[in-house]
């Protein structure tokens, strides 16, 4: 019965270590992902940037082509650069 016993004990002394390595490793796994995350946003946010510089000296073909052919009714249009009040219905 004494070894069993401590055979027990020792399985729960080590699934005690292996639950502190895990939420020592989950932490760690947070600080990553928040890292990553703000890395990604500032990507995104450099990326926008930068294409909104070019859209203003490029106002894409599209605009264009929606502004010169309104149709009653239609959808209104995300807003781009270039786009005018014309590519609304005139209702």
């Amino acid at each position: 019965m004494g070894l069993l016993e401590a055979r027990e004990t020792a399985a729960q002394v080590r699934v005690e270590e292996l639950r502190e390595e895990a939420e020592r490793v989950l932490a760690e796994l947070a600080k990553a992902e928040a890292v990553l995350e703000r890395r990604a946003i500032r990507l995104e946010l450099a990326e926008a940037l930068s294409g909104l510089e070019s859209e203003a000296d490029h106002p894409p073909e599209s605009a264009l082509a929606v502004a010169e052919a309104p149709v009653a009714g239609s959808v209104v249009p995300h807003w781009r650069v270039g786009l005018t009040m014309e590519v609304l219905a005139p209702d």
